[in-house]
């Protein structure tokens, strides 16, 4: 048994609710597209068939209406020869022919009505089933999108990425322990760097020790 029973099962859908009730939306629409592929081809085979069935009856009417003119024919060529008898016989002959006629004629009108049935369904079958097709990219889009971003979630909260920046920590401050004894070994070491330095300090210290004794010499002699 199909999703869908009836050809006005499908069209009749609201294919909302379906995937809503659907425990994976994705499959459910693959079962609807197929399901709708399927009813599509039998829809179009019953069309077929009756095209065919309409082709060999109109050809019926042909035959029919050219039989009740042949048997008019008689009827004129019996009343010439003076034989009613016969042209009533052909005449009714005639009547019967017309009738069988008139009723393939009328089973011809009802094939043409059913067709055209046939194709308002198949267009209305066919639009539900590119807005399945449609739904179906969507979804299929939407369910990779959030299957990687799962995994993406998973393995930014597994317990591996905590044991790798634990361990990157660890690095770090092995790093940090290692920099600190290089440091040690300079502590109370003086480069060349150094010395100049010094001497730099010293000469500015003398220069403005010079000008202090200078203004204080001059404040005395001012006093």
């Amino acid at each position: 048994m199909g999703i869908f029973s009836r050809f006005s099962d499908i069209v009749n859908s609201n294919l909302n609710a379906l995937l809503d009730k659907a425990e994976d939306p994705a499959k459910m629409v693959r079962l609807i597209i197929q399901e709708m592929e399927d009813t599509l081809v039998e829809v179009r085979s019953t069309s077929a068939r009756l095209i065919a069935e309409k082709k060999d009856t109109k050809r019926q009417v042909e035959r029919f209406t050219a039989e009740a003119d042949e048997w008019e024919a008689k009827a004129e060529l019996a009343l010439a020869k003076d034989r009613e008898d016969l042209a009533r016989a052909a005449l009714a002959e005639k009547q019967k022919t017309a009738e069988h006629a008139n009723s393939l004629a009328a089973e011809v009108e009802r094939i043409d009505e059913h067709l055209q049935r046939l194709s308002d369904e198949i267009g209305q079958l066919q639009e539900k089933l590119a807005d399945a097709k449609a739904r179906q990219k969507s979804i299929l889009m939407r369910q990779r999108t959030a299957s990687t971003r799962l995994e993406v979630k998973k393995q930014i909260d597994s317990a591996k990425v905590d044991d790798a920046m634990f361990r990157f920590e660890r690095y770090e401050s092995r790093i940090d322990d290692l920099e600190s004894q290089v440091d040690s070994y300079d502590l109370g070491k003086r480069t060349l760097r150094d010395e100049f330095a010094d001497l730099e300090v010293s000469e500015k210290v003398d220069s403005e020790l010079e000008a202090l004794k200078a203004r204080v010499n001059k404040n005395k002699k001012s006093s």
